[in-house]
Formats: C-alpha cells, structure tokens, sequence
C-alpha cells in the first residue's frame, strides 16, 4: 500500500509517500480501501512534534477515514464487504489501506458524501462535547437559547465552522468571526447572522460582537486563543462562558480581573482526551450528531480535497490557515 510516513518529528516537508507493506488483517477487523482520509490541524503538530502526545517513530498519520470493506477476518460478517463506513483509527490514515476494529465502524447517513463523513468526526464532536456536555446545553430545546448569543472566533476552519453549525441548530443566535470573505461567507452559509473580519483589529471583533449583541455575547468559542482570544474576552456579557477549545494563536494570557467582573466563566474543551476515557459515551454523543445529520439540523461543509501525494502541502495550508473549511487527503 502506498503511505504517508512520518519519520522524524520535524518540518512537514519531511513527511514521505512511501510503499509499505498491506497491514495484517487481525481478529475482529476488517481491511478498508480508503476512500478518503480526514486531515486536522492536530496531524501537523503531531508530524511536528509539537503535540502533547508523540507517537512512536516511524508513523503514519490521520486519524479518520472513509473506505470500502473489501476483506474481513474470519470471526467477522462477510455482510460488512462492499459497505462504506467511516472508521476513527488513531493512526494510520493517511494511506490507500487501513484496518479497523468491526465494532468501531460507524455507518455513514446517505445524506453525506464521503468527503463529509471523512472530514466531520474531530470537529463537531468537539463541538458537541464543548455545548452539550461541558456547557450543558440541551440539544432538545433550542428555544431556550433564542436570546443568547454566540461569538465564534476562527470561524472559517474546520473546527470553528462546526461550532458555527452546532450553535445554530441549538439555538444561538451566532457571529462568526473569520480571517477572509470566503471564510465568512461559509460560516453565513452555516446560518450566522454576523460575520466579522479579524484583519480590522481585536479590538473592533470585540467590539463589533458587544453592540451586535446588545451589550454582550454570552459564550465566547475559542480554537484560536493567541490576543484575539484574550480580547475577547471582553466581549463577555453577565454571567457569560469563556469556552476554550484551542491555540493556533498561541495561549492566550486570560485576565483574572476580567473572568471576575461580571461573573464570567472560563471552561476547558478536551474532547480528545475525554473520549479515550469514555468510548461509550462518545459513541452515543457521535450518535447524536448523527441523528441531527439526517434530520437537516446540522449540515457539515463538503472539504478541500488533496491528493495524498500532496499531504505535507494539505497540513501547511492548514497550518497557515489558506484554506477555509475541512480538508481531506484523496487517493492518486
């Protein structure tokens, strides 16, 4: 099978395409043709090693993908060949093959096309995670958040158009803040009501968001951190929810007296960690999501596609924000 290898942590123009050998079919799983592999902001600081966990070396990045069963092991049902299925592998996605336990395939709703099945997994799980269970938002009344308002910063990437998505289907009433015109216009599409252009200073997406909100946002998501993060903070109105999600930006310097006036909350979003720990209650939040998929209430964007020959270049445009919305690595 042809592979991306990462074979040392350091400049993503290191990663390699390279001929390894079929991955063994093991008890339980199956063999996936991979139709397409979901690339995340994450898979480039990991080939980095710029990420709290390192895997060993040498390794073959991406965590989701979409494929084909094409083959199964003995003790599974050969009813499972020929399905398109999206499995979360961990590792080992950036590659024309791949294995992956029976029990963790997850069907894919007619409604997604393979690049949306293969791009979605990270960022609206985060998302959901970060509303409904560390904020405690109810998916099933949206009603009872039609006054609140919701500051998206980073809102043209994968992870901020999500929650743009997700904020609209629980009710927010949502501004998106983005770095260009074609960034905001996908997260307008998603259903914001307001999208704001970071380039006119943190200041001015602050304040901007206060007098669209009339006085304050009451949740402020955050994949950016960085002075844009700290600023806007302010934004914040009474009793008003710091989610932190991320720090493309950098790690914001959060001031106390800040989170002090008006009662203000700051909450951490480690879904990844979370899910390791809890595999049952993801599967159930992933059902969820899913559910909202089928039903229209949520709706995630269909990717940039690269060839696989070209991840290291993916990961950089990622990296340097060049692309708006999901990416997904397709084979050539």
């Amino acid at each position: 099978m042809r592979a991306v290898l990462c074979s040392e942590f350091g400049p993503l123009e290191g990663l390699q395409v390279v001929e390894l050998d079929d991955p063994k079919l093991r008890s339980g799983h199956v063999r996936l043709k991979v139709l397409a592999s979901g690339v995340n902001y994450v898979d480039g600081l990991l080939a980095q090693g710029r990420y709290q966990i390192k895997p060993p070396l040498p390794f073959v990045p991406g965590m989701e993908v979409v494929g084909e069963v094409v083959e199964v092991a003995t003790d599974v049902s050969a009813s499972l060949v020929g399905s398109r299925v999206l499995a979360n592998l961990g590792f080992g996605g950036y590659a024309t093959q791949a294995v992956a336990h029976a029990d963790r395939l997850i069907e894919i709703p007619d409604a997604m096309t393979t690049g949306q099945a293969a791009s979605f997994l990270q960022s609206y799980l985060t998302g959901w995670f970060a509303f409904v269970n560390r904020l405690g938002v109810d998916p099933a009344r949206p009603a009872a958040n039609a006054d609140k308002w919701l500051l998206v910063l980073g809102a043209g990437g994968g992870v901020g158009l999500a929650a743009v998505d997700i904020g609209v289907a629980l009710g927010y009433k949502v501004i998106a803040a983005a770095s260009s015109a074609e960034k905001r216009e996908l997260a307008l599409a998603r259903g914001a009501l307001h999208a704001l252009d970071v380039s006119s200073g943190d200041n001015e997406v602050k304040e901007r968001a206060k007098e669209l909100s009339g006085g304050g946002i009451d949740v402020l998501y955050d994949p950016v951190g960085g002075s844009l993060g700290e600023v806007c903070l302010r934004a914040l109105g009474e009793d008003g929810n710091y989610l932190v999600i991320g720090f493309v930006g950098g790690i914001p310097k959060l001031p106390a007296n800040q989170v002090l006036l008006r009662n203000r909350r700051v909450t951490g979003v480690d879904w990844g960690a979370w899910a390791m720990r809890n595999p049952e209650a993801n599967n159930a939040m992933l059902r969820d999501i899913l559910s909202f998929i089928e039903g229209g209430r949520l709706s995630p964007v269909e990717p940039t596609a690269y060839p696989l020959s070209k991840a290291a270049v993916a990961l950089a445009d990622l990296e340097a924000r060049r692309v708006a919305g999901k990416v997904v690595l397709l084979p050539d």
